[in-house]
């Protein structure tokens, strides 16, 4: 499945996080539409403090399914970024699979469902999030770096970040912090890396329109006043976050941003953060 769709990424092979729904998928097909390869993995066990049940065997079977219809090949295995062998074992899979390793997205996460005051926040809530959020990118970026630095391709590692890495949100004290945490590491990576050719950026989306963000706990943190309220009425509540007339954006919204600081007409382009926000972080 080709259509019109540049191919940009033709030969190549990107490692991609947290791919059994969401996000993650997204970012799987649209990287085989232009021609890559896939590696990837999936949690598929629930964590305990997310506001949200994990993505399930079915889930991920299904983004294996649209990834080879459209037209990549996928070694995609259960694993959790928590476990930095785990993720090890699943970039050595990938690369035994294809041969080689260009493009990491750093893309598991979780929204806690402990949302209170920062002194309120219980101690699981507060681990786990860190855990998962900051310390699983970076064992995403730990496991993948060996295996393109020996390659000698180069290529681009991106960390999946968001507008709570720009501002702070009452009640969200430990994800604004992983999210801060991440251009932190971001940056160190870009340094580090760029002896390589590798270059390390985050793209910091605002509310998608995923599990993630339209469930009924963080419907509630932003519209204490309202109960569960339907699309449009919780689009009134969010647009007033961003300068453009939105209230959220689409996967594949943060997908494009994605592949295009990934591939080759982004190659000067390293240590930043590039925001797909509507404007939420210049109003």
């Amino acid at each position: 499945m080709t259509g019109s769709w540049p191919r940009r990424f033709d030969g190549k092979v990107a490692f991609i996080t947290g791919l059994g729904r969401g996000q993650g998928r997204r970012h799987a097909i649209d990287f085989a539409r232009e021609g890559a390869n896939i590696i990837g993995l999936d949690v598929l066990e629930d964590i305990e403090s997310s506001n949200q049940p994990s993505s399930t065997r079915a889930d991920l079977d299904e983004t294996i399914r649209l990834v080879e219809e459209a037209g990549g090949k996928i070694v995609a295995l259960k694993g959790d970024v928590r476990d930095f062998d785990a993720v090890q074992a699943t970039v050595a899979a990938g690369v035994e699979a294809f041969g080689r390793l260009d493009v990491v997205v750093g893309n598991a996460g979780i929204t806690p469902g402990d949302l209170k005051p920062f002194w309120e926040l219980g101690e699981l809530s507060w681990r786990e999030t860190v855990d998962v959020n900051l310390t699983g990118l970076f064992h995403t970026a730990k496991a993948a770096a060996p295996a393109m630095i020996e390659a000698g391709n180069g290529g681009a590692m991106v960390l999946i970040g968001s507008i709570s890495g720009g501002k702070g949100w009452a009640n969200m004290a430990h994800y604004c912090s992983t999210k801060f945490g991440l251009i932190g590491l971001m940056r160190v990576m870009a340094i580090e890396l760029a002896p390589y050719g590798i270059r390390a950026n985050v793209v910091s989306p605002t509310n998608v329109d995923t599990q993630m963000f339209m469930n009924p706990l963080i419907k509630k943190l932003f519209a204490p006043h309202l109960d569960n309220p339907p699309r449009e009425d919780w689009r009134e509540v969010t647009k007033h976050m961003h300068l453009l007339d939105i209230g959220w954006v689409q996967p594949e919204d943060i997908s494009a941003a994605v592949r295009w600081i990934s591939s080759d007409e982004a190659r000067y382009v390293t240590g930043t953060t590039l925001p797909v926000d509507g404007g939420a972080l210049a109003k």
